[in-house]
């Protein structure tokens, strides 16, 4: 795949930071003593978004679609199979590691683990200053002490953290850690891998705020990445819905969550909690069990589930094409057979 790749187009009346394009991840089974192929994880397949300086575009869908795949793949923490990601202009895919360097700074990512992705045998010091160190922005030790201070405030921690150890802190300020040390080094992009979704719903909205915060002081870019739809909803400039690897609809916040078309956004969405007391909602379940990655079907991955499948869509993948408001894609050429959405509303 190149940068002809079908997908959508590039963002309109705004910088465009990255742009991904046909962006694939495969992983190889192998078995046997001879370690033969027996088959691949088609983890991602055919990717493409872009994203704006200052905005953030949240990447949704059920467990095992790809998502946090598609993250590490765009930062090349895994090396992608196919597909292009261009960054401030650079072709990022078929550079070396080591011309790869300058954009780590760049780029950073905060996990979702707030246990595990911190050393337990390095000091909160350590652990947020090591980014200055590798990227050669502390001058002295006492300079790196001085902006870990400066950091650890930042996201709402005390001084006496600097010399603590992770096993110290709750969950909640394991994830300050976290951001901080994506922080510490100025990027202009972070990729946010469900940063909440391991901590207490009380927590969850403070940790949201703050890279809310973040975001409009330092005109931050996100990858949001999520399963939490009320999280995506309140953090989002736009968002996209995966499916098996697949990008199925993508547009502004407002209008996939107020004029969702594809039949899978429309069944999550109908999944999620109504905070009005008195409102409902029909809830749209689709039937079966998502297929296998390693055996997806022909076409459409939907089409063995979806309730305005046609025989057409299990021979060939659909294009994302625009429609309703601008920039709204859908990877559907029927879903004007569905019925107009149901938005939730009060028991009569």
């Amino acid at each position: 795949m190149n940068d002809t790749t079908p997908g959508p187009a590039p963002v309109k009346n705004g910088d465009a930071l990255l742009e991904v394009r046909g962006l694939c991840k495969y992983f190889s089974i192998r078995r046997g003593l001879l370690a033969a192929l027996a088959g691949r994880v088609k983890a991602v397949d055919d990717v493409s978004f872009s994203l704006r300086r200052g905005e953030t575009l949240g990447l949704v869908g059920e467990s095992g679609c790809g998502k946090t795949t598609t993250g590490r793949a765009v930062l090349r923490l895994i090396e992608p199979t196919a597909g292009t990601v261009r960054f401030e202009g650079t072709e990022l895919t078929d550079i070396s590691q080591s011309a790869l360097q300058p954009f780590r700074r760049k780029m950073q990512i905060i996990f979702q683990d707030p246990f595990s992705s911190l050393n337990p045998r390095m000091t909160v010091e350590q652990i947020v200053g090591e980014g200055l160190t590798v990227h050669g922005l502390a001058s002295s030790a006492g300079d790196r002490r001085g902006k870990v201070l400066g950091m650890l405030d930042r996201v709402g921690l005390p001084a006496q953290a600097v010399d603590r150890y992770p096993h110290e802190f709750s969950g909640g300020q394991r994830q300050r850690i976290g951001i901080a040390r994506a922080l510490a080094v100025d990027p202009s992009f972070i990729v946010c891998d469900e940063p909440v979704s391991a901590l207490d719903v009380s927590v969850q909205a403070q940790i949201v705020n703050l890279l809310m915060d973040l975001q409009a002081e330092r005109n931050l870019s996100y990858l949001f990445i999520a399963h939490d739809l009320s999280v995506v909803e309140h953090i989002s400039t736009r968002v996209a819905v995966m499916y098996l690897g697949h990008i199925v609809e993508t547009g502004s916040t407002k209008d996939l969550y107020g004029d969702p078309r594809h039949p899978y956004t429309r069944a999550l969405l109908s999944s999620v909690p109504i905070r009005e007391p008195g409102a409902q909602r029909t809830r749209q379940v689709l039937p079966g069990e998502p297929p296998s990655p390693i055996h997806p079907p022909p076409g459409c991955p939907l089409a063995p589930r979806c309730p305005i499948a046609r025989p057409e869509c299990s021979q060939k993948l659909p294009e994302l094409e625009e429609m309703g408001a601008p920039d709204h894609l859908v990877r559907c050429p029927y879903v004007k057979d569905l019925p107009v959405y149901e938005k939730a509303g009060s028991v009569s």
